[in-house]
Formats: C-alpha cells, structure tokens, sequence
C-alpha cells in the first residue's frame, strides 16, 4: 500500500511483461507490451480512511471488478472501465505485498486481479480470479511503475529543486513527475515464408524488447508469432538476402528491422 500513498500516477505490469492498457472503447481492458502510450497511465485515488484505492483510465473510467463470468463456466469474473454516477467498492482494489517487490490487487469479491495467457480468448485478457493451480499463482503478482508521485506541500520545494522532475500543484499536495525510464527497443518484424519473401498477409508488426540478447529476442518471436524454432534475421542492403542475428543485438536500443522465419525454410547468407 506504501506506494500507492505516493503515487499519483502509476503503470501496472504483469508477470507476462505486459501492461495494463485501457481500451479505446472506454469500457474494456487488456495486456500489451507497448508501455508507452497514454492508455498504461492509471491515476491512484485513495479511498479515506481506508487501505483500498481505485485506478481511474486516462479516459477518467474507474478499473472495477463484476460479478460476470469472463467464460461460461470458467471461475474468472470481467473486469471493465466504468463511471457510476456514485463509486461504490466494486471499484476499489486492496494492495497486498508479501515480497516487497510485487503486488497483488483484491477485489470486493476477495479475487485478484489476473493477467491471463494462452490461447484466445485467454491471450492478454484481464479478470479477477483466484489462481487454483501451482503454475497460475504468479499470474496475479503486479510489479508498479510509478510515473507520478504525490508529495506534500512542505517537501515540495526540496523536489522542486532538482530539474529532472516537473511539478504542478493541486489543493494540499503537489505531484512531481518522473522522466520515464528507458522503455527498450522498439522491433519491427515480418514474417518471411518458405523462399525468404515477405507474407504480405501477415503484415508488419512492432514490439518492444527490453533485452540484448538475440536468444531471448528469438523466444519473445516466437511467443508472438506462434512460430516454433524461428530464426532471427535482417535484411542485406547491398544484396536483399537474409543475415541471421548473432548472439547480441546492436548497442543503444536503437530502432531495428527483422525478418522472422522458419529455422529449417530458408537459405540464409552465411
């Protein structure tokens, strides 16, 4: 709870390496890897008096918790962006810590919330459930970034002096904002078919990695693409074959283009 009583503004991330993202629908919610836009931006109200806060959209929409199953007889409930004309506990959340490092956020109904995994309708979706197997209990551990922090008055002017932060005040408290931290590199990719060629179909897709290594890069492909055993690869200017990537990836998270193909279907410029 100790953070949340200084955070004005917060990013929540999942154990997958995901956000949670407020859809543009203003109603639903989801995972996502891109950490950047304004829809990870959660506002922390406190709930007086009480250990229980709500997270407010950057649609200013509540993250609730109902009483709707996500799946017919499946034991996690919906999870939406909503503005009742009154708030009541449907939209409070308890944080509780036991390692200090994440957390874990309970609903009214005594669930957590949980990022999902797995096949559709599964993949990336957002419910509040309680983990009733071994391999899903870290599916609802949360690790927060704070983007804003709320101060009081008196210590504002000591913050206000460090010019990495900025500062607007608002009522008894001032909130000073954090220069985001580096948010890894930003991967475009494509998958090639049997002959090295672009599948058009498929189109062009982004990521951001927050590794440097080309094993894990390969890995995170392979998550995406639900492609097993691809290989790696960017495109030669001089000669338009493929070059397959090597252990590390360039220095300082510099934007990169990738081809993603099957290991045993193509001939690779060795």
């Amino acid at each position: 709870m100790e953070i949340f009583r200084k955070a004005a503004i917060v990013r929540l991330r999942s154990h997958n390496d995901k956000y949670l993202i407020a859809d543009d629908d203003q109603e639903s919610v989801h995972q996502d890897r891109r950490g950047t836009t304004k829809n990870t931006r959660w506002t922390v109200d406190i709930v007086p008096g009480s250990t229980v806060i709500r997270l407010q959209s950057c649609y200013g929409k509540y993250l609730t918790a109902t009483n709707i199953h996500f799946l017919l007889g499946a034991t996690g409930k919906k999870v939406f962006q909503t503005l009742a004309e009154k708030l009541d506990s449907s939209a409070e959340w308890e944080p509780i810590s036991d390692d200090g490092v994440h957390v874990r956020l309970k609903s009214r109904y005594g669930q957590y919330l949980r990022a999902n995994k797995g096949l559709p309708p599964w993949r990336n979706s957002i419910t509040h459930d309680i983990p009733s197997r071994t391999v899903t209990q870290d599916w609802i551990l949360w690790s927060i970034d704070v983007l804003q922090i709320r101060v009081i008055k008196d210590d504002a002017e000591s913050t206000h002096s460090s010019s990495t932060f900025s500062r607007t005040e608002s009522g008894d408290s001032s909130i000073v904002s954090f220069p985001l931290k580096s948010e890894g590199r930003l991967i475009n990719y494509e998958i090639g078919d049997d002959c090295g060629s672009i599948n058009e179909e498929m189109g062009k897709k982004s990521l951001i990695f927050h590794g440097s290594e080309v094993v894990e890069l390969k890995k995170r492909l392979e998550e995406e693409t639900g492609i097993k055993d691809v290989t790696v690869c960017t495109r030669n200017p001089l000669n338009e074959k493929l070059c397959p990537l090597q252990l590390h990836l360039p220095p300082n998270n510099t934007t990169m283009h990738i081809i993603v193909v099957p290991n045993s279907s193509l001939e690779i410029d060795k």
